[in-house]
């Protein structure tokens, strides 16, 4: 990666927030700038951190958080001290990495200079003067041209501060696997989001309802960080590929103009609710709106050597997989990383993401091969790791977007490549493998981690079958089936309630969990091989344990009646032809989960898709079987 970034990241307040600037302009520089007070050489490289103090303009009478981030893993403790020089808050842990962050939180701060230190034990401390307003300071407007005011620029400060943030929004243990129904219900949670009413404008009680899908999710948070943080922002309208060609970009809008033309087979679902309360806060929630209505999977599916793009892609490093970044998967999912998790005392290393589900379920999951597609066909765009595209503002005022040559020699990011679009299939999961866990993994430890990724997944679809018998129980009728191609995305109550995608991933997952012993015996250089064992050996045991833990796994769904019923996850293996045509939400879940014809299980069934239905996913079938999405016509 390219060297930190600049001192001061922070651009002059546009005239609208005159009133404010003033008040602000001393915070800025003492809280903002990445320069610190340190000895010469590495000390100097490691000082250089960004810094964010939160609200824009603090004062007594709302809380006080702080977060400190770097590129470089330095070990130190970050402490607020108050007026009367006391130490009311400490943070002893450090996070992430790379970016590396600690958040620091006061609930009531006195009024006065407050200082926050971070005590490095080689290279002194780093403090920070923050002053708190006695008063309540006057509350940002609106600027003329622009649906919110900028104050701020896209460098390596303000991304490692994207960062820190998508991660400490999703914190949980690394096992758990945490779900909200929303994602608003995330940020209205002032305990995860640093950025809670950071405006001062009491803008996360107002009720704005975001509930994105997978590819609304990664825009909506950029939107909001940018909303928070005065940060350029815009969007594509895109196709979503066709007639033999990858999707394409045809517009593009900033926040300076906030629709682009109409343009044909652009359009996604609406997820977004405006707030009713006129002003900011009311132009933010219908411009994500706006947003919403635009943006679809093919968004991030656009080819790796595209310009005219909302991402572009990055190298498979530890240093660019960082929470932030996207993963599109070439048929038609997007999820974002929210934490990496480094391999240590032979656990290997874990990446979460999170992503939206149509229903507007938001949870995080495990990288693993099941869950994290991966293809090279060109008519389906470029699947992989990527990461928003940078905007500035040129000398006339305008915001326009970096190009690919312009981020590969900017100092800030330098980090385009188009390394993933050169790799197949096996070769980008055994380079994931490497960069995730540098050293051999224990083959048994292994195989029970990636078991344990597809328990998860299985129980994700628990959720979205749950979900289509609460649609079938509400009396709103039966959920419309497109034709072709379009069972995988559409919109309506089809695209809410049934799973062809989720289940053509599935299907991949069993395959990968099913396969995985030969993996092992077909690349035993990768693992941590018993000196005593042959490959045929470790080969023979993975696959008496795969069987046991299979058998072992269980977990429970709804039946048609409101019964519970229990399934294996040795079941759900035996029954993978079945899942070959459950994803229909007119059917009973029963159905959906492969019960038996004239089983006990099937007993409670009272509900069937239509034969007309039944009719296209006995043609449809071949897909799931091949295990391949089809392009669209």
């Amino acid at each position: 990666m390219a060297r930190l970034f600049p001192a001061r990241p922070f651009a002059a307040a546009p005239t609208a927030w005159l009133p404010v600037a003033g008040a602000l302009f001393a915070f800025f520089c003492a809280v903002v700038d990445a320069r610190a007070q340190a000895s010469p050489g590495s000390c100097d490289d490691a000082a250089e951190l960004a810094v964010l103090s939160s609200p824009l303009a603090p004062w007594k009478g709302a809380p006080l958080r702080v977060v400190f981030a770097t590129e470089k893993p330095l070990a130190g403790q970050l402490s607020l001290i108050a007026p009367d020089g006391k130490v009311v808050a400490t943070a002893r842990e450090r996070h992430g990495g790379p970016p590396y962050f600690w958040v620091a939180e006061v609930a009531s701060p006195a009024a006065g200079t407050w200082h926050a230190n971070l005590a490095r034990a080689e290279c002194g401390t780093i403090t920070r003067a923050i002053v708190v307003r006695a008063d309540k300071p006057p509350q940002p407007g609106a600027t003329p041209g622009s649906v919110w005011p900028l104050r701020n620029t896209w460098n390596r400060a303000t991304e490692n501060l994207f960062s820190a943030w998508i991660e400490k929004l999703f914190d949980d243990p690394v096992d758990a696997t945490p779900s909200w129904p929303a994602l608003h219900d995330v940020l209205r949670d002032r305990s995860r989001n640093v950025l809670f009413n950071h405006l001062g404008l009491g803008e996360d009680e107002m009720r704005v309802v975001l509930r994105p899908d997978c590819a609304d999710f990664p825009y909506f948070l950029r939107a909001y960080f940018a909303f928070k943080m005065g940060l350029p922002f815009g969007y594509s309208k895109c196709t979503r590929g066709g007639g033999g060609q990858p999707p394409k970009c045809v517009a593009w809008a900033s926040i300076f103009n906030p629709s682009p033309p109409e343009q044909p087979n652009a359009a996604g679902p609406a997820s977004a609710v405006a707030a009713t309360r006129p002003g900011l806060v009311a132009t933010f929630g219908r411009y994500v709106q706006t947003v919403a209505d635009a943006v679809h999977s093919g968004t991030g599916r656009t080819l790796a050597s595209d310009d005219n793009t909302d991402y572009y892609p990055v190298p498979l490093t530890q240093e660019t997989l960082r929470p932030g970044t996207v993963y599109a998967d070439p048929y038609g999912h997007i999820l974002m990383i929210a934490r990496r998790v480094p391999q240590s005392e032979g656990a290997a290393g874990v990446i979460l993401a999170v992503d939206g589900q149509p229903d507007g379920t938001i949870a995080r999951k495990r990288y693993w091969r099941g869950n994290f597609l991966f293809a090279q066909e060109r008519v389906l765009g470029s699947a992989g790791f990527k990461r928003f595209r940078p905007i500035v503002r040129d000398s006339s005022g305008a915001l326009r977007r970096l190009s690919n040559a312009e981020i590969a020699k900017n100092p800030q990011y330098g980090d385009f490549s188009l390394d993933q679009a050169r790799l197949g299939v096996e070769d980008f999961y055994d380079r994931m493998d490497d960069v995730m866990s540098p050293e051999p993994l224990e083959p048994l430890r292994a195989l029970q981690d990636a078991i344990t990724s597809l328990d998860e997944q299985v129980k994700v679809r628990v959720t979205s079958v749950e979900n289509g018998r609460k649609f079938q129980n509400s009396g709103r009728g039966e959920a419309s089936m497109p034709d072709g191609a379009a069972i995988f995305e559409t919109v309506g109550a089809w695209e809410d309630f049934s799973t062809p995608a989720r289940d053509l991933r599935l299907l991949i997952a069993i395959d990968v969990v099913r396969g995985f012993p030969d993996r092992v015996a077909r690349r035993p250089g990768r693992y941590a091989m018993p000196k005593d064992k042959s490959s045929a050996d470790v080969q023979a045991e993975l696959q008496s344990v795969l069987a046991s833990e299979l058998a072992m796994r269980k977990f429970s769904y709804t039946r048609s009646d409101g019964s519970a019923w229990t399934l294996a996850l040795k079941d759900v293996f035996e029954r993978v032809g079945d899942l070959e045509m459950a994803y229909n939400p007119n059917d009973c879940v029963e159905l959906r989960w492969g019960a038996p014809d004239k089983s006990d299980e099937a007993s409670t069934c009272r509900r069937h898709a239509s034969s007309a239905q039944r009719a296209k996913m006995t043609k449809y079938r071949a897909w799931f079987h091949e295990r391949r999405r089809p392009p669209r016509a």
